[in-house]
């Protein structure tokens, strides 16, 4: 049996920018998935299969520039 385990990032970010954030991930297919953890806060955690996280993290820079992303620790 095989298990793929996939990485997790938590994000707060500002909560108005949470549709743009999601729509722009939603066309890099099967690559993340975004789900709002706390829509007030802006915590969004952002889902990964195995393989992808360098594509992931190189899309996330390049909207830096757009959205504040500010790592959240999910403790």
């Amino acid at each position: 049996r095989f298990c793929m385990v996939s990485t997790s990032l938590h994000y707060r970010i500002d909560r108005h920018k949470i549709g743009y954030l999601k729509f722009i991930l939603e066309g890099y297919e099967g690559l993340v998935t975004l789900t709002t953890v706390d829509p007030k806060q802006g915590i969004v955690v952002l889902n990964m299969p195995p393989g992808c996280e360098k594509d992931t993290i190189a899309i996330l820079h390049e909207l830096a520039c757009e959205i504040h992303m500010e790592p959240w620790d999910a403790v």
